[in-house]
């Protein structure tokens, strides 16, 4: 059973970078050909994507984030993180990590149970 797990710091003051971890068990972030994700839900908004790290650390990021999000793992630990710089309140949101499907990238079959996370001062 593949289970992921957000953690961090459930309220960011403006201005600074936003740091969560995604803890992995059942699986490896390093197994081909599988895509890590960050995923977050804005209030009354739909699903918004981030970016992802893939089996290979290769990263790739949403272009209306791409300045200010930073993807990385961690295979010793089997972790992989967000860092998102420059927070403003939009970026208030529940923060999901994600695995896809086999080989259907975008389409995920397990998820975190997500973390709030406030921007405010």
């Amino acid at each position: 059973q593949v289970q992921l797990r957000e953690s961090g710091p459930g309220l960011v003051k403006p201005s600074q970078t936003l740091s969560l971890t995604c803890a992995v068990s059942g699986d490896s972030v390093t197994t081909k050909y599988y895509y890590w994700s960050w995923i977050r839900q804005l209030p009354g908004k739909g699903l918004e994507w981030i970016g992802d790290i893939n089996y290979n650390g290769d990263v790739y990021y949403s272009p209306s984030l791409r300045s200010r999000a930073s993807i990385s793992r961690d295979t010793s630990k089997n972790q992989f993180t967000l860092q998102l710089s420059s927070v403003t309140p939009d970026d208030t949101a529940v923060y999901y990590c994600a695995r896809d499907r086999t080989g259907v990238r975008f389409s995920y079959e397990y998820w975190g149970r997500g973390t709030q996370v406030t921007v405010s001062s």
